[in-house]
């Protein structure tokens, strides 16, 4: 009887899949900067990036000085904002303007702290109660009540900003903390008064794209006065894709229709640029966001375009030029995947900014599965040379600081990889790649040691959260839900890519009930009744995109959708 019912739901979901207006064998779309990363990066290893993130959590937050006589974390009692104690992280080791004792400990960096506190979310460790702090409490020191400017910016106020030096303003300086606080919030539901800090913000984004009215045209924007300024940083018209991201996210949790309709005000502004204004991290949020805003909205974004003006980055003469992924070959290593600057000394790539591509794009295939290939072979790129910029990863010849590298722990990394040696240290002259920091005068007596960054470390856990191995090497299982945020329901869903020109048998592990294996591409069960171990074949250089569902369950088409019960199993 179980077996007429399997053949039968087969039959049921093959009809299915003819129907579906977008074809199961056509072609999926490519990228010019993907097609041409290897299919096979070579000197590959993959990092078990969930173990690093545990380590890294038990290592920074440790208020006890270590063996070196370092302490990476500290209390900052200033209570700016709220009448509360926070918590400062250094941003690199050794920072000599920040800690406990300079300028009132006052100077650190949301990017640095809410990234934290996301990687360790994202494996599991409760930072609302650990060694006796909330921290996630304390992170909302970051919300600038005082300067009434009333969002999440990377310090406590601007005048803190100017203790540490003192920049100018930069907008997606100002963005991003509020990208950052709203996915904290959605890991750590139900803190006290961070409902209201989003409410607060949501009103502040949407009072903003408002304002702007489409125009972008900034350096940064004043959320005080509600005004657009220019200064002699390039305009960041891709801030819009942060606006589009907390805007879609507060509707999700509000439910207030002014803040979906903000967010496609944004977007249609980042999406009426002639060309790409990416910088930094927030253009990949923007084709996350039209991605989703397409599948549960009915909008027509070309997400090819998004994605494009992401890989092969900002071309504008006016604008961050040069921003975008970096796909070549340095030296002995394949350096394809991480993101940066694609021409500044030969390729400049940052870790904060390649774990922080990861965190929309592996989800936006739920919504646009077409595009999986091309997210999954870029990940396993990506995810191979993000290792590089670990010292304990990279030969010593390699690297800035190869003698005090104990320091790190091995989970601390270098900030940035380049091609070649812009400070010309005599032992690198000639090498590449070269792992190296970003502010090598920050610490007195010792610059180098400044060239080990907590700050683009910070990020590990979504690597860690996203990736894990299979029984076949260069095979990885993707968790599309990992940084999914503010999502409907769902059920586990992993994407996988085969690079390979044969196919492949992979395993899957089920410790619960008996599940069947969907792959919202092919429309089609291709592994049933998986009570222990599974297996299902993985077709030569394609993807799949995997839906754990009960076994035996009827699925049904509802439009352009597959649905179990009031659950979307695939969108398209």
């Amino acid at each position: 009887m179980k077996k007429i019912f399997y053949i039968s739901l087969i039959i049921t979901l093959s009809i299915i899949a003819a129907s579906c207006e977008r074809k199961v064998n056509k072609e999926q779309p490519g990228l010019r900067k993907v097609n041409e990363m290897p299919r096979f990066p070579s000197s590959y290893k993959m990092l078990d990036w969930y173990e690093k993130t545990k380590n890294f959590d038990e290592i920074i937050f440790n208020h006890q000085i270590n063996s070196q006589g370092i302490s990476f974390i500290w209390l900052d009692t200033s209570e700016r904002n709220f009448k509360q104690v926070t918590f400062g992280l250094y941003t690199v080791i050794g920072d000599v303007r920040q800690g406990p004792d300079i300028n009132n400990g006052e100077f650190h960096e949301s990017i640095n702290s809410l990234g934290a506190l996301i990687s360790a979310g994202l494996v599991g460790i409760d930072k609302t109660s650990q060694h006796g702090y909330n921290y996630v409490k304390m992170v909302q020191n970051y919300f600038n009540c005082d300067n009434g400017w009333n969002i999440i910016m990377n310090n406590t106020s601007a005048e803190v900003a100017m203790l540490g030096g003192g920049y100018g303003r930069d907008w997606w300086y100002d963005v991003f903390p509020n990208v950052l606080y709203f996915a904290v919030s959605d890991i750590f539901p139900g803190v006290e008064r961070a409902d209201s800090l989003q409410k607060i913000i949501a009103e502040q984004f949407f009072k903003a794209d408002s304002v702007l009215d489409g125009n972008y045209d900034y350096s940064y924007f004043d959320y005080s006065s509600m005004l657009g300024k220019r200064n002699q940083i390039p305009w960041q018209q891709d801030a819009a894709a942060g606006h589009a991201w907390v805007l879609y996210s507060a509707y999700q949790k509000f439910g207030d229709i002014r803040y979906l309709n903000g967010a496609i005000s944004a977007l249609d502004a980042l999406y009426s640029q002639k060309e790409s204004r990416f910088y930094e991290v927030l253009m990949p949020f923007g084709a996350y966001t039209a991605a989703r805003l397409n599948a549960e909205n009915g909008t027509s974004y070309d997400i090819l375009k998004l994605l494009s003006w992401t890989f092969d980055g900002c071309t504008a003469k006016d604008g961050r030029t040069g921003w975008g992924i970096i796909n070549d070959r340095w030296g002995d290593y394949d350096v394809s995947g991480i993101q940066g600057n694609i021409i500044q000394d030969g390729g400049y790539g940052f870790l904060m900014n390649t774990f922080d591509m990861a965190w929309p794009l592996v989800p936006l295939v739920r919504y646009e599965p077409e595009y999986a290939q091309l997210i999954g072979k870029w990940m396993l790129n990506a995810a191979n040379s993000a290792r590089l910029f670990y010292p304990y990863e990279i030969p010593d010849k390699n690297q800035w600081l190869p003698k005090e590298k104990a320091i790190t722990r091995n989970v601390i990394a270098y900030e940035g990889l380049k091609k070649t040696d812009s400070y010309q240290k005599e032992e690198l002259k000639g090498v590449s790649p070269v792992a190296l920091g970003d502010g090598p005068n920050w610490v007195i007596g010792q610059p180098d040691i400044s060239m080990f960054s907590i700050y683009g470390s910070a990020h590990v856990g979504i690597f860690g959260s996203i990736i894990r191995e299979t029984n076949v090497d260069k095979i990885l299982q993707l968790n599309c839900l990992a940084t999914d945020f503010y999502r409907k329901p769902a059920y586990p869903t992993y994407l996988y890519y085969n690079p390979y020109d044969e196919d492949k048998q992979i395993e899957y592990f089920n410790e619960n009930d008996p599940v069947d294996l969907y792959d919202a591409i092919s429309h089609q069960i291709v592994a049933a009744n998986v009570k222990d171990n599974g297996l299902f074949t993985l077709p030569a250089n394609k993807a799949m995109l995997i839906v754990v569902i009960p076994a035996g369950s009827k699925l049904e088409k509802r439009g352009e959708r597959i649905m179990l019960d009031t659950i979307i199993i695939a969108y398209k």
